[in-house]
Order: structure tokens, then C-alpha cells, then sequence
């Protein structure tokens, strides 16, 4: 028999195949969802707004649709949950500010339009760090939001509610946001899959701006077929978004599944069936691809997140990977446009509210703010060139040798919330994520074990620019043939 918790920590391709067979009603998911909510939310504090009665109509027009024969694709009536910073018609969005406590949009930002066309159920709005301008998640206004895997620790952040709900089974996929690593980090503290994809590969049009330049829009999922699944449905041009890339959108997750060598997948990728139905790449699934190991990323990082890290790539490498290491300077050298741009950007769209409300805005957010303010338009405009020219020259100074980049995501697992007043971890959170902001080069974070207390470390991997083929291909073949399983989080 399926209990309650078990239908909510299905994947979410396997809450879709059943759905659409209609052995399980979008109805019977999001009332469990729900109920999960209600009963869980109140410790780990993953929610803002929860849209219970949008979320049970939306699930009950899904079953009638399916019904009908009117099947829109694998996120039809599946339970999802969106950060709080994605403007939503009629609900409001507060970008997890007091400021903002009271907004209500008259318009869907892009990715949400795009959820509710391929028929996702929103469940609810996820806590965040203040106007996403943090890396633990900690909120003066909402409180913090609790790690799943100990409710006394941090999620990471921004997108701290979005990665305690996927890991808690309070959604099956949910958005976040990401401007120095907030959909990585909180994935990697939370034991589940994030990716940022290339930037303006997602529309970012009605989401609250930190760095406009640097933002990206996107998925938490618990696996990487998910992750694949959610990306395909919010990913297009926007002619509405400035930043909007005008390129095609892939099938990666049909891509995952194929039983034959495709495009960029290599010699040797032949998956096999696996339990569940699973698909399962053979040991070579990853021969002929060049998996490149930066100089120095171990470089501080904790004895337990390097030992899981380490061992993650020693499976990439029995993958049939050629995994070699490699000296790239120029990732120290793009610290200094990244974090410029992102500070001056932030003030810019923020000085309004420092001028008028800065006793609303929380003690870190208004220091960093006031720091933008600091910055000369000489400093920013070049460091915005540069930003520029970093993203024309990415591709060649960093792959030039290999086709990706494995790293831990973050170089220090999750701390007691008690502790960030005393020791802030956001430099040692940010310190391998947001060089990847400025490059605007994809990146995904996959679970790759456990410290020795219980709590998850990520692996992060990176590719060229609209490379997220391959991005997905060895997460995916390492997460399914070479990873280490961590399980649920001990919520239930």
C-alpha cells in the first residue's frame, strides 16, 4: 500500500507516468502534498504562501483535461512549488522582504506562465534570503528556513525554502533563483539536484532582479531526469527579457533515456534498465569525456565534503571518463568583475528602499547594499566590460582541453543557524558557485554523499556555454551507476 509519504517522495517522472495513466489523480498528489505541508511546514518553514485552493483547482482541471485525452506532458498535474521572488497573478510575491510583504502582481512572471501551460500545479510560494541577496537562507522578516536533514542547521540559499521543500517531499520540483549559487548551494546543502543553465536560457521577465546580469531562473529537483524534465519546460527566447537567448530548447531528458549513442553523448553510451524502470548507463558511459579538475578548489574545503567530492569523481573517472586535472587561473580572476557587477546592480535596482525604508531591509542585506552604493560608474562599467568579455571567452579559456569541470559545489557542508551571526559561511558557500554567474556557463549540483554527521555534500559540475547536454549526461550517468544513494532526509 502507498502511504501519504511515499506517494509524495515518488519522482516526479514516476508521479508522471502514473498520472497520466491514471493510476493516481493530480488530485490524490496534491492533496498528499498538502497534507504534507501543513503537517511539516511549521518546523522547516519551507513556505511563505501556500495556495492551497489554487493548487486543488488547478489539480482538479489536470484530471479532467487527462480525462479527456488532453495530456499536456510529464509535468501535467504534478505538485511544484515556485520561489518567492517569481511574480504571480493574484498571489502575492514578496521576494522574502517586508518591503514587499504586501505586493500582489497582476501578471504571471514568464516561467510561471510557462509552468501552468505545460500544467504544473502550484502548490506554493518558498522562502528565500532577503531579495535573494544571501547565501544561508536566514530571513528577518519570515524566519529561517530548516535543513531537512537537521532542522537546527541551514538550507543555503537563496533559494533556502525551495531546497528544504523538494528534500522534505513537500513538492516534487520546485524553482529558484540563482546569482552567485542559490540554486546550488541550497541543493547541495539539502541532498537533492540543482541546475543553473546557461544564462538567458531562462526567461527571467517578472522575477525580482538581484544582479540582472547575472540572474538565472531554475529547477530543484531530487534526481536529474527531474531537473532535465522541469528545465525543457520553462526554458525559450523571451522577446519580453532583455538577457533572453534565442536559441532551441533540447530534449534533454529524452536524451537520458535513449538506448543508443546520440549527439554529444559519445562512443559506448548504451543504458541499460534499471530497478524502478530506471534507465542505467553501462560502466562507459562517459567514455571519451574530458572532465577537467581546477587547481586549487580543495583548497579550504572540509575533510568530509573533499573525501565525498573526491570519491565522486574517482566514479566518473570508472565511468570511462578521462578525468585529468587542470590549472585555470582565470577562475580566480573572474572574483573581482562578478562581485562588482552583482553589488552595483543590486543597489541600483534597490535605492529607492535604502533611501526611504532602509529600517525594513535586514542588517546583511542593507550592508551589502550600501557597499553597491560605494562603487564608482567607472568601477562598474568596467567590470561590466569585463563581464562581457569574460562571457565571449569562457568557452575557450576554461574547456579549451576538456568538456567539463567537476568541483564540490561548496567547499564547507550546511552550519547550525545558532552559528552564522558568529562565523558568517557565505564566502566559503559562494566560493566555487559564483564564478559561474559571471561566465554565465551552466552548472548542476548532484548529491554525492554524507559527512560524518549526517549532513549532504554536492558534486558540481560544470559546462560550455548552452552545453547543458553534456552537463546532464554526467550527472546523470553518475548519479545512476556511480553515485552514492543518501536516501530521505530523517524529517518523517
Amino acid at each position: 500500500m502507498t502511504t501519504v509519504t511515499d506517494l509524495c517522495f515518488l519522482t516526479l517522472h514516476e508521479l508522471a507516468d502514473r498520472i497520466r495513466a491514471r493510476d493516481v489523480s493530480a488530485l490524490d498528489a496534491t492533496q498528499a502534498v498538502l497534507e504534507r505541508i501543513q503537517r511539516l511546514n511549521p518546523r522547516l518553514n519551507a513556505y511563505i504562501t501556500v495556495m492551497e485552493d489554487e493548487a486543488l483547482a488547478a489539480a482538479r482541471a489536470a484530471d479532467e483535461e487527462i480525462a479527456a485525452g488532453s495530456y499536456r506532458g510529464p509535468l501535467h498535474g504534478v505538485p511544484v512549488a515556485v520561489k518567492d521572488l517569481c511574480a504571480t497573478k493574484g498571489v502575492r510575491t514578496t521576494a522574502g522582504a517586508k518591503i514587499m510583504s504586501d505586493w500582489v502582481p497582476d501578471e504571471d512572471a514568464t516561467v510561471i506562465r510557462r509552468l501552468r501551460d505545460a500544467g504544473a500545479v502550484i502548490v506554493g510560494k518558498t522562502n528565500l534570503h532577503e531579495f535573494a541577496f544571501g547565501a544561508t537562507g536566514i530571513n528577518p522578516h519570515f524566519g529561517p528556513a530548516h535543513n531537512p536533514w537537521n532542522e537546527a542547521y541551514i538550507t543555503g540559499g537563496s533559494s533556502s525554502g525551495s531546497g528544504a521543500a523538494v528534500a522534505a517531499g513537500l513538492c516534487y520540483a520546485a524553482l529558484g533563483s540563482d546569482t552567485g549559487g542559490s540554486i546550488r548551494i541550497p541543493a547541495a546543502l539539502c541532498g537533492i539536484v540543482g541546475i543553473k543553465a546557461t544564462h538567458g536560457r531562462v526567461s527571467l521577465k517578472d522575477v525580482v532582479p538581484l544582479s540582472w546580469s547575472l540572474d538565472h531562473v531554475g529547477p530543484l529537483t531530487r534526481n536529474v531526469r527531474d531537473c532535465a524534465l522541469v528545465l525543457e519546460a520553462i526554458s525559450g527566447y523571451d522577446p519580453d527579457d532583455p538577457e533572453s537567448a534565442d536559441e532551441p530548447v533540447p530534449a534533454w531528458a529524452s536524451a537520458l533515456q535513449k538506448t543508443q549513442a546520440t549527439p554529444g553523448a559519445g562512443e559506448g553510451f548504451v543504458p541499460r534498465l534499471g530497478p524502478r524502470g530506471v534507465t542505467r548507463p553501462q560502466s562507459d558511459a562517459l567514455k571519451g569525456l574530458r572532465i577537467g579538475v581546477p587547481a586549487g578548489v580543495f583548497d579550504k574545503t572540509e575533510a568530509d565534503v573533499e573525501t565525498a567530492v573526491r570519491k565522486a569523481i574517482d566514479a566518473l573517472r570508472r565511468l570511462g571518463a578521462d578525468v585529468r586535472d587542470v590549472d585555470l587561473p582565470a577562475l580566480s580572476e573572474y572574483w573581482g568583475p562578478a562581485g562588482a557587477v552583482l553589488l552595483a546592480e543590486a543597489a541600483a535596482y534597490h535605492k529607492e528602499d535604502i533611501e526611504r525604508r532602509a529600517e525594513d531591509l535586514g542588517e546583511d542585506v542593507l550592508q551589502r547594499l550600501e557597499a553597491g552604493l560605494r562603487i564608482s560608474a567607472v568601477d562598474y562599467i568596467n567590470a561590466a566590460q569585463a563581464r562581457d568579455e569574460i562571457r565571449r571567452t569562457c568557452d575557450e579559456a576554461l574547456f579549451s582541453d576538456v568538456d567539463l569541470l567537476a568541483m564540490p559545489t561548496t567547499v564547507r557542508s550546511s552550519v547550525p543557524i545558532d552559528a552564522v551571526d558568529k562565523d558568517d559561511p557565505t564566502l566559503g558557500l559562494t566560493r566555487l558557485t559564483g564564478q559561474f554567474n559571471v561566465t554565465g556557463q551552466p552548472a548542476i549540483s548532484v548529491p554525492c554523499g554524507l559527512t560524518a554527521n549526517g549532513l549532504p555534500v554536492g558534486l558540481q559540475l560544470v559546462g560550455r556555454r548552452f552545453d547543458e547536454a553534456t552537463v546532464f549526461r554526467a550527472a546523470y550517468a553518475f548519479e545512476t551507476e556511480g553515485g552514492v544513494p543518501i536516501g530521505r532526509p530523517p524529517i518523517d
